[in-house]
C-alpha cells in the first residue's frame, strides 16, 4: 500500500485562498482525502511524499497519523 502526506489548513482557511494558513501535515494512502487518524481532508490539498516523514519538511505532523502510519509500514533505520 502506498501512502502520501496531505496538508490540513487551518479552520476558515482553504487551499484555494490566495495565501491558505497551513495547519499540520496528516498521512493519507496515495490519492485518499481521509487521514490515517480518520480526519478528512480537503481533495485540493498540497501533498507531498512521505518521504518528508521525519524531516522539517513534514512538519508539524499530525500525532495519531504518525503513529498509524509506523504501525503499518516497516521503516528503514539504518
Amino acid at each position: 500500500m502506498e501512502y502520501e502526506m496531505r496538508a490540513e489548513y487551518a479552520e476558515g482557511a482553504s487551499p484555494r485562498d490566495p495565501e491558505p494558513r497551513f495547519e499540520v501535515w496528516h498521512i493519507t494512502r496515495l490519492d485518499q482525502t481521509t487521514a490515517l487518524c480518520g480526519r478528512e481532508l480537503d481533495p485540493d490539498g498540497v501533498t507531498q511524499t512521505t518521504d518528508a516523514w521525519g524531516t522539517p519538511a513534514g512538519q508539524p505532523l499530525c500525532h495519531a497519523c504518525g503513529a498509524s502510519y509506523i504501525h503499518q509500514v516497516p521503516l528503514d533505520i539504518t
